[in-house]
């Protein structure tokens, strides 16, 4: 589906550099790295202009997370880019897992209601990557606490990509920063 929006484009302290945002009249519709393939789904990919309200909220926020000072992000999202049972897990992830916190990625697949009891734990568990995988608002429906029942799992983006998801976790307190840890000041 073809959509207007505007972009907004965060630094971040991550190596993958800045993240992008997609903002629409109803919200954040989509976020990826700069290099994402986001601009393909949306007509206009023109950065926000300046003093758009919208994009200040949406950088602030972001900005305030990557600092180590926001734990849950009050940002509308628009969630046009998902439908059917994507949609489903993901609402479900972002609305019941929360900063600090993981789920395996069978426990999404249970609590989500989106897969019929008769399919294999396994099979909804490959099905919750999957769309892990695919989650165009990445940050914001946060994929990186889907983890796997024996570790982390993955995450999108091979190595850089696990990089991130270590990065994010350990910022939000979930895993212990290590002596090169390069971010802000994590809870112990």
């Amino acid at each position: 589906m073809e959509i207007e929006v505007h972009w907004v484009e965060i630094p971040t302290p991550l190596l993958t550099g800045p993240v992008r945002l997609a903002v629409t009249d109803r919200g954040v519709v989509g976020a990826s790295f700069a290099d994402g393939d986001m601009l393909q789904r949306a007509r206009s990919g023109e950065l926000a202009p300046e003093g758009d309200e919208r994009a200040a909220r949406v950088a602030a926020h972001v900005g305030e997370y990557f600092a180590g000072r926001r734990r849950a992000f009050e940002l509308p999202l628009d969630w046009r880019w998902t439908d059917g049972v994507q949609r489903q897990v993901l609402q479900t992830l972002e609305r019941t897992v929360a900063y600090g916190d993981t789920v395996t990625y069978g426990q999404l697949a249970a609590r989500s209601g989106a897969f019929e009891q008769e399919v294999e734990q396994h099979l909804a568990a490959r099905a919750v990557g999957q769309i892990m995988g695919s989650n165009p608002l990445f940050l914001l429906v946060p994929c990186h606490r889907v983890v796997a029942a024996d570790g982390l799992g993955g995450f999108g983006g091979g190595e850089a990509g696990m990089a991130v998801k270590r990065w994010l976790l350990t910022l939000e307190g979930v895993l212990p920063p290590t002596l090169d840890w390069d971010g802000p000041d994590v809870p112990a």
